[in-house]
């Protein structure tokens, strides 16, 4: 139990020293922003993705700014037979992983009467099974030391949607349930478990996939009037994955300029 005495200082609340975070989908865009956080925060990474060369870049830029100890390890996702080894290498590396936030995820829209096996297979492995099998693999050492931070990246259409967005938004969706049954799960061993929800924010993605006019629209959509930038969501993650969110579970935080609480 925590007590007065036990409480670290405000600077110390958000301090992740000595901690080990292991992060997918961590080469590039929001996945690497928050990486960076982590290990400004004094964390050691571990980053995961399916392709080596941009891993090996991140975790080199990584290492420069910070000084963080950063390990990579490239792993396709959607093989759920992989994630068993990556667990297992994860831990050999460091001998612990105390915060694993589940990143990695894709999109591609199709309308329901539209949606092939091949999409929804490959969706549902890569957006839902593999977070569920990475943090089967990873809580049990948790639990041997009686504290964890498990975050899933979920959406803001995790709780609306858009057209063709029909296996994009379920599987956020179940990533709130997950989440909400995990926490409850794992609260006795002292390990919280939570998601994010990001709305619109600026990526290399992104940028790839929306013209000029559909960014704009979308930034109408919410209530500051613009698009997030990657590093406004370091903040709130690591706030989910330290001593300043210890007594934060099974909920989501929302992370969408107000795009929710506009209607129009």
């Amino acid at each position: 139990m925590h007590s007065e005495a036990d409480r670290p200082t405000l600077p110390g609340m958000f301090d992740l020293s000595g901690r080990v975070a292991l992060i997918t989908g961590g080469s590039r865009g929001l996945g690497k922003a928050i990486a960076r956080g982590f290990a400004e925060a004094g964390a050691s990474l571990v980053l995961v993705s399916r392709t080596e060369d941009e891993l090996v870049w991140a975790s080199d830029d990584i290492e420069r700014a910070t000084g963080a100890k950063v390990a990579c390890i490239a792993t396709d996702l959607s093989r759920r037979a992989d994630i068993s080894t990556l667990a297992a290498r994860a831990l050999g590396m460091f001998g612990r992983i105390d915060v694993l936030l589940n990143n990695a995820g894709g999109n591609q829209p199709q309308p329901i009467d539209a949606i092939t096996d091949e999409v929804w297979d490959y969706f549902l492995e890569l957006n839902l099974s593999s977070c569920m099998a990475l943090t089967r693999a990873l809580v049990p050492q948790m639990k041997e030391r009686r504290w964890g931070r498990v975050i899933y990246t979920s959406s803001l259409l995790g709780f609306t949607s858009v057209a063709g967005r029909s296996v994009y938004s379920a599987t956020k969706t179940a990533l709130l349930g997950l989440a909400r049954a995990n926490a409850i799960d794992l609260g006795p061993f002292g390990i919280t478990v939570n998601c994010l929800a990001p709305g619109p924010f600026s990526t290399e993605l992104s940028a790839a996939n929306f013209s000029q006019e559909a960014r704009e629209r979308f930034a109408s959509r919410t209530a500051l009037g613009r698009w997030g930038e990657t590093h406004e969501l370091v903040g709130p993650a690591l706030l989910l994955a330290s001593e300043a969110g210890s007594y934060i579970t099974g909920t989501a935080l929302i992370v969408d300029g107000g795009a929710l609480v506009k209607m129009l």
